[in-house]
């Protein structure tokens, strides 16, 4: 039977950009588009002219209340402005429908925290797309630590640089630029990825040891750049810098932007060094020097489109859920707590 599927707030630019949730869901087997939401009510409609056909005709709404009371859908992919998350994945459990809601879920990590309590409590169903961990960098690390290819671990160092903060005004997101809606800058919104990837790899908490955010590049009231420098359980060190200072405004590469423009990750012990940047994923020993591709067979959003959707079908767990997003949403709190914020210098 087709999964039935409502849309909260695709005014969110990863309604059709970035993740572009709405352009991977024809590829999702057996579901039917019932319903899409948002307040503005134009904008709703042209994102509903924007959809592939094959997704059907949705009913449109300005209220996501009354979406749900009328069209009763089977799942929600929920979107919208982050000081409001919360509010709306409450209101999602008590309305006893599953959903997979992007991160943050919420403005800060307490009100995550509050989700996903909620979610023990009632046995609700509450994922969120932290789709980064589908990457082969992700995998390939993980079994190396399982299989002690690494020996020692010594340090993990996650970098990624987004374009400028402009693309969110220009895709009908100027929200983003508030720090009171957006709960603040790249560092909630993309290092909260990485933050998580470190995380996930390592198997282990871990407690923020420094931190600096800076909007000198491009003087917006949200970070543009910021560096969290990490210490794991275990005693790991890691480096999270993620930044919408990246430059280049051409066509997008899909052989090398899979992992975020000016993206380099690695993961470093004392018998191994694992790297990804551009399109390769690499190896190193001391014996051999071994070369991937850096590009996963499916693109992330993708991925977890179909693997939140099948676990759901199966009873079984989120892949990711609002656990798992508390726990990275706490060290960018941190990190926030402890960065003396460097501002843009004006003659």
């Amino acid at each position: 039977m087709s999964v039935r599927i409502a849309v909260i707030e695709v005014s969110h630019w990863h309604a059709l950009k970035d993740a572009a949730y709405l352009t991977h869901l024809p590829k999702v087997a057996d579901v039917t588009l019932v319903a899409l939401h948002d307040p503005d009510g134009d904008r709703v409609a042209k994102v509903a002219a924007a959809l592939d056909p094959a997704l059907g005709r949705p009913q449109l709404f300005t209220d996501d209340r009354e979406m749900l009371a009328a069209t009763r859908p089977d799942f929600v992919l929920a979107l919208g402005r982050h000081s409001i998350m919360a509010e709306t994945a409450h209101h999602l459990l008590d309305f006893g429908v599953p959903f997979l809601m992007e991160k943050p879920m919420g403005i800060n990590a307490e009100e995550v925290r509050g989700i996903a309590e909620k979610a023990d409590k009632v046995g609700g169903f509450a994922a969120v797309p932290l789709f980064q961990r589908y990457l082969p960098f992700v995998g390939k690390a993980r079994t190396g630590i399982a299989e002690n290819v690494f020996g020692f671990l010594s340090h993990m160092s996650l970098t990624s640089l987004r374009p400028g903060s402009d693309r969110y005004v220009k895709w009908g997101a100027p929200w983003m630029l508030d720090p009171a809606i957006a709960g603040g800058g790249c560092l909630r919104n993309v290092g909260l990825h990485f933050l998580d990837m470190f995380l996930y790899i390592l198997g282990e908490d871990a407690e923020v040891v420094g931190a600096e955010v800076s909007n000198r590049a491009l003087g917006q009231p949200i970070e543009d750049y910021a560096c969290v420098q990490l210490r794991s359980a275990s005693g790991v060190l890691g480096t999270v810098a993620v930044g919408n200072c990246f430059p280049y405004r051409g066509p997008p590469d899909p052989e090398k932007d899979h992992i975020g423009a000016g993206a380099e990750l690695s993961l470093s012990g004392r018998d191994a060094l694992l790297t990804a940047r551009g399109g390769s994923l690499r190896m190193i020993t001391a014996d051999r020097q071994e070369v991937m591709p850096a590009r996963p067979d499916k693109t992330p959003a993708l991925a977890i489109l179909e693997d939140t959707l099948n676990r759901w079908r199966r009873g079984e767990p989120p892949v990711t859920d609002a656990w798992d997003c508390w726990r990275a949403m706490a060290l960018v709190d941190e990190a926030y707590r402890m960065a003396v914020p460097v501002s843009q210098q004006r003659d």
